[in-house]
């Protein structure tokens, strides 16, 4: 199901942590598991570009409900600036002698220092898979180091996306040390709202070109969600970049009186398109020639919608506006002028 605008924009929309922990429906690890230990066979890796580089991953221990489940092990970052927060191993089979082993993929977007922190029953999916928490485990460490990173740009056109338009994303993909190309074509995922935040494995995938680049066209739909590049990797993505579209500030207000005894509370009422609830709006009062002061707040609704409470201080025509300031990814507008007649 697709999540509202509203509610994504309480998060970063540029340089999104796109590789994170999957959600879960309840707050205790699965009760089956039994942990015993969790062992690497490296404690440090080097990795380079767009390369990962395998660790074997080996769990000890029982799980009550399916000999044959297959286990996940989380790591997480305890130092180091690689943009990767958090590491999975691929999908651990169960073994005949009754322990889990197979491969973590070190991208080397994690170049940092990650630990052992838990193990989830598999197979991974991100998103709503997993029923339970991690059995937590604190294991041994791994020192990655992480050189010439991709890193992840993009440039919309136009700059300001209208309302009801379409617009294409030029998305690039760098070696953040030489600021070049790695000159092959790198394989992408280009997503937009959930496969942004629940892609796994292969599929959706798009190539750039050998100068790292690719542009899609979207359709005016998907203005209203995260769009996004993501770097496939084995089982969750190892890098990526979202983004939600820069839109124009356009409001309109109106008073439910034109005229009212000087000191009462007249209603303003207007909308903010694109409803970017909870964000604020200020109505205001002209003073003198040309200096707009506020003179009320709102919040602005779900629905788009806005109250504010006007009060006519003299007799005489008094001009008034509604000004909304930039908020998300939303730019200033201000409403055409209205007046109210002071009585």
């Amino acid at each position: 199901m697709k999540r509202a605008l509203s509610a994504l924009l309480a998060v970063p929309m540029l340089g999104l942590g796109l590789a994170t922990a999957p959600s879960v429906a309840q707050a205790e690890p699965d009760p089956d598991l039994h942990i015993t230990s969790v062992t690497l066979n490296k404690t440090s890796v080097a990795v380079s570009g767009l390369n990962t580089v395998p660790v074997t991953v080996t769990v000890k221990g029982t799980y009550d409900a399916d000999a044959n489940t297959s286990v996940n092990v989380i790591l997480e970052r305890t130092g180091g600036t690689g943009q990767q927060r958090t590491l999975f191993s691929t999908n651990l089979p169960r073994l005949a002698n009754g322990t889990w082993s197979g491969p973590l993929q070190v991208p080397s977007t994690a170049n940092g220092t990650f630990k052992v922190t838990g193990v989830l029953t598999g197979p991974f999916f991100p998103g709503s898979g997993s029923m339970v928490d991690p059995t937590p485990y604190s294991g041994p460490s791994l020192a990655i180091t992480g050189t010439h990173q991709p890193k992840i740009t993009a440039s919309v056109s136009p700059k300001v996306v209208p309302f009801g338009s379409g617009f294409t994303i030029t998305w690039a993909v760098t070696d953040a040390q030489t600021g070049k190309p790695y000159g092959s074509r790198v394989r992408v995922v280009l997503g937009t709202d959930n496969i942004c935040a629940e892609y796994f494995g292969p599929g959706y995938t798009n190539l750039t070109g050998t100068n790292g680049l690719v542009t899609k066209s979207y359709a005016a739909d998907a203005a209203n969600w995260v769009n996004c590049l993501l770097l496939p990797g084995n089982p969750a993505s190892v890098g990526g970049l979202g983004l939600v579209v820069v839109r124009p500030g356009i409001v309109s207000a109106a008073p439910s009186k034109t005229s009212a005894p000087v000191g009462t509370i007249v209603a303003v009422n207007g909308s903010v398109m694109g409803a970017p609830s909870a964000c604020k709006v200020q109505l205001q009062r002209l003073y003198g020639a040309s200096q707009w002061r506020t003179v009320g707040t709102g919040a602005i609704r779900q629905s788009g919608r806005f109250t504010l409470s006007a009060q006519p201080a003299y007799k005489g025509l008094i001009p008034y506006r509604v000004y909304f300031p930039k908020c998300y990814n939303y730019l200033a507008g201000v409403s055409k002028v209205f007046y109210i007649r002071g009585t």
